[in-house]
């Protein structure tokens, strides 16, 4: 028996689209305050600045 079983197919979507946005989200926060270090960090830390840029980011006050 799944977990979605009684719930229809609009709302499973409309779930899915939900915890996409904020994945999305917390990714560009995250992509943010990745920004903030310097290029020798972040590629001891396995990331690339251009690449975090692309994906895109928000506001991270600091």
């Amino acid at each position: 028996m799944s977990f979605f079983g009684g719930i229809s197919r609009v709302t499973r979507t409309g779930f899915d689209r939900m915890i996409s946005a904020r994945e999305r989200q917390a990714r560009r926060y995250v992509n943010s305050a990745l920004l903030h270090f310097d290029d020798e960090t972040l590629s001891r830390a396995g990331f690339d600045r251009k690449e975090l840029e692309k994906q895109g980011s928000t506001f991270f006050p600091m």
